[in-house]
């Protein structure tokens, strides 16, 4: 089974357009203007408005049409769940994603840079996506213009929920007085811990997105098998196959505790995270036994869920499900 690259292959619009070092989040009510550098992400990172809001971190949407033709920016023109009832309503239509342009991060950069703020820009694994070449064009161009400001454009080698929880951490370290290169450098230690294990409904966007074949992709649909996915360091493999949708979601809680016995750390050093598309109902459910499982082998208090955005829900359907976890910033970190 293979699952190639190349999330953009439709993308036909990309030129026209802690306080203490503490494990807990902090969310604060109102931002002044004293944080040296902005953090900035493309939409992959799936992170709900209200987090966006507090955090303060600005995101720059990608596109997503279901008639080739119109294109609407995700959370600004379409909701994440009207592009999935979308999908639900209308099963033989296959929507594509296209990523921000070269516009839309100047846009995004510029009044950051006319304050003299520092930028951070998180971009979607170059694996599936251009979005960091548009970021990559925009900081070179504006720098022209800004010589003295600092924008540094991050290819996570993550994506969707994995690449929020990445973010957050980096929010973390600037809210725990890290400077613009500290923060650069604990996004680079913590990205390869990262890792997406998850599920989709069926095989029929995956072969749509040339992502299996589709004589493999035919047979499996008809025998009903679900597939086990992993994301680690870009790249997506195949963990698996099953032949229920309850027992691939075990599968994964299976997984789950096999990654942390394989790499020898605790999962209480580790953000973890729920991603699911439309049912939400069955995202708590999972969480609830992910979370029951850890527990069986560390202490592990909250597990969150986030909802897996259009830029790939596009490639999933409307029921993928699974789970992102990340090393938290300040473990096995080097003391000064």
């Amino acid at each position: 089974m293979s699952f190639g690259a190349g999330f953009d292959k439709f993308d036909k619009r990309q030129d026209r357009r802690i306080l203490e070092k503490k494990t807990v989040l902090l969310f604060p009510t109102e931002r002044g203007n004293d944080m040296a550098f902005q953090i900035i992400s493309d939409g992959s990172c799936d992170l709900g408005r209200k987090i966006v809001q507090k955090t303060g971190i600005k995101v720059v949407p990608f596109y997503v049409t279901f008639d080739g033709v119109n294109y609407k920016k995700e959370m600004e023109e379409i909701s994440v769940r009207d592009f999935y009832q979308e999908m639900v309503d209308h099963p033989d239509r296959f929507p594509k994603s296209s990523l921000p342009s070269v516009q839309d991060y100047t846009d995004a950069f510029t009044p950051y840079a006319r304050e003299g703020k520092d930028i951070i820009c998180l971009c979607i694994t170059t694996k599936f996506s251009g979005s960091y070449n548009s970021a990559r064009t925009a900081a070179d161009l504006l720098s022209e213009e800004y010589p003295s400001v600092k924008i540094q454009v991050v290819d996570t080698t993550v994506n969707t929920v994995l690449q929020g929880i990445l973010v957050l951490e980096a929010v973390r370290m600037q809210q725990a007085g890290f400077s613009f290169q500290e923060t650069l450098e604990g996004i680079e230690r913590i990205k390869v811990t990262g890792r997406i294990i998850f599920t989709v409904g069926n095989y029929e966007y995956l072969i749509h997105g040339g992502r299996i074949g589709k004589v493999m992709g035919t047979a499996a649909s008809t025998l009903g098998i679900k597939p086990l996915i992993m994301l680690r360091e870009g790249e997506i493999f195949p963990t698996g196959i099953s032949r229920s949708r309850k027992k691939a979601m075990k599968r994964l809680i299976e997984q789950t505790r096999d990654h942390f016995a394989k790499i020898g750390e605790s999962a209480e050093d580790y953000r973890i995270v729920v991603g699911y598309g439309y049912d939400y109902q069955e995202a708590e459910v999972f969480r609830d036994e992910l979370l029951a499982s850890v527990n069986t082998y560390a202490k592990y208090r909250e597990i969150d869920i986030f909802q897996i955005g259009a830029t790939i829900g596009v490639h999933t359907g409307p029921y993928p499900i699974g789970l992102g976890l990340i090393r938290k910033y300040e473990k096995g970190r080097k003391e000064e």
